[in-house]
């Protein structure tokens, strides 16, 4: 099996807390495999009915607790007022809007700015769903602010978002996060949840080994 055959595939949604917590685990085995090109694919965890404010959410706070003591993952303090005052509703839409908009410009920083979305809103407490976060975001990764704003705001970047929640319920992804190999025409899931990079490593080898 030639190397250009594999490749990764990582579902995600900016607004999952267990996404937050294998961000770190995903970076080390991403870094060990450069040659595996990673495509990134949002899901639509918080759509529809799933919609809600944060304090309707009463679990947030356990689940929390519990990826901080799997993971190491730090909610910084801002974020955590947010979910204590209650009436901020995660739209997943809007976040999966927002990772098309900031990728359409550097595609090839993809994770790097999934990871830098994560960390504006399980760090620093800021919205998703709002333009100026994702302005904040370019000109710290050196993006043309204005365009990304306003490619957020386009109707094409709804229209992409939801052609990759297409993407994701054709692979039968129901979890978050979760990481594949496509290996040829094959899929084969790697990861997610809480595991570590080594275990990550060890999966990949006993694929390519059978």
């Amino acid at each position: 099996m030639n190397q250009e055959e594999l490749s990764l595939i990582y579902v995600w949604d900016a607004y999952c807390g267990w996404c937050y917590g294998f961000s770190k685990s995903l970076k080390v085995f991403h870094e060990k495999h450069p040659e595996l090109s990673l495509t990134i694919l949002p899901g639509g965890l918080f759509m529809g009915e799933r919609k809600q404010a944060m304090g309707s959410l009463p679990y947030i706070a356990d689940v929390n607790e519990r990826i901080h003591q799997l993971t190491g993952a730090i909610f910084g303090e801002a974020y955590q007022d947010l979910a204590q005052e209650g009436t901020f509703v995660m739209d997943s839409e809007a976040a999966a809007k927002g990772f098309v908009a900031l990728t359409y410009f550097a595609k090839e920083r993809a994770y790097e700015l999934s990871a830098a979305m994560q960390h504006a809103f399980y760090s620093e407490g800021k919205s998703l769903n709002d333009a100026a976060t994702y302005a904040e975001i370019a000109e710290r990764y050196g993006l043309d602010s204005e365009a990304v704003v306003e490619k957020f705001e386009d109707a094409s970047s709804t229209k992409e978002a939801h052609e990759k929640f297409i993407q994701v319920q054709q692979l039968g992804i129901q979890s978050y996060p979760t990481l594949l190999l496509k290996k040829g025409e094959q899929l084969f899931e790697l990861g997610g949840g809480v595991m570590t990079p080594e275990k990550i490593e060890a999966r990949l080898m006993k694929i390519l080994s059978a």
